[in-house]
């Protein structure tokens, strides 16, 4: 679903300008209390498999800036992905990213939807923009992530020809994300004492992308196997440590 809104008929100047120092930032409270676990899984398994450049920048709630009509313009995905961004001046924190400014555009971003409104879904052309149409139409993100953890629901929009066509899954249930060359699909399970419906990456040889937790698991397994069969072996392996 999406919502459908008139559109309005006034031609869009976008420029990218600096957040001005002045202006407050949107603290809206979680619409979703599944937002923030998912986001942060996401991230630990893209930094667990080696898979964030350190020139990346990847957020969650975080401002993205566009000035519209001389009006400055925020919306802050629940994730988003940007491949190379400029530095920052040691001990800056960055308040904000504005593409083409500070680095390159956003490549990915990901809405995971509320109960409420579905703003995440809207494509109102008018003040305060709808989040589909602020993605589509004023940032020209490539990929277009929304996410239905309850249902669960997942969509993913690639822009083409300047206008969001969502993509089908594969027989796994899952879609390419081409700016990462990795596949998005729901998995049901553990992490961190929640089970839910997570967000999970899988390469294209369809190995899924462990979260750190996973890989720690999966090393200490290997090194009792391998301690194992060095004991079979008659080595007596607490004189080597």
């Amino acid at each position: 679903m999406v919502l459908q809104i008139p559109s309005s008929s006034k031609a869009l100047t976008v420029t990218w300008e600096p957040l001005p120092a002045d202006f407050v930032l949107p603290d809206d409270p979680v619409e979703n209390i599944q937002q923030p676990p998912l986001a942060a899984a996401l991230t630990d398994a893209l930094g667990a498999a080696g898979s964030i450049e350190p020139v990346a920048l990847i957020g969650s709630n975080f401002g993205l800036v566009a000035t519209v009509n001389k009006q400055t313009v925020v919306k802050a995905p629940d994730w988003f992905f940007v491949p190379q961004v400029h530095r920052v001046a040691e001990g800056t924190i960055r308040r904000s990213y504005t593409p083409n400014l500070e680095g390159a555009p956003v490549s990915v971003v990901m809405e995971f939807l509320s109960n409420e409104d579905y703003s995440e879904l809207s494509v109102r052309s008018t003040p305060p923009y709808g989040k589909l149409y602020f993605y589509e139409q004023i940032l020209q993100v490539p990929t277009y992530v929304t996410y239905d953890p309850y249902e669960p629901k997942l969509e993913v929009r690639y822009l083409l020809n300047g206008a969001y066509e969502t993509q089908a899954a594969d027989a796994s249930g899952r879609v390419r994300i081409p700016e990462l060359d990795l596949w998005l699909g729901i998995w049901s399970g553990e992490r961190l004492g929640q089970t839910i419906n997570w967000l999970r990456w899988w390469d294209s040889q369809g190995n899924l992308l462990l979260w750190s937790s996973e890989q720690a698991e999966y090393e200490r397994l290997r090194a009792d196997l391998l301690a194992a069969k060095l004991r079979e072996l008659g080595v007596d392996i607490d004189r080597l440590t």
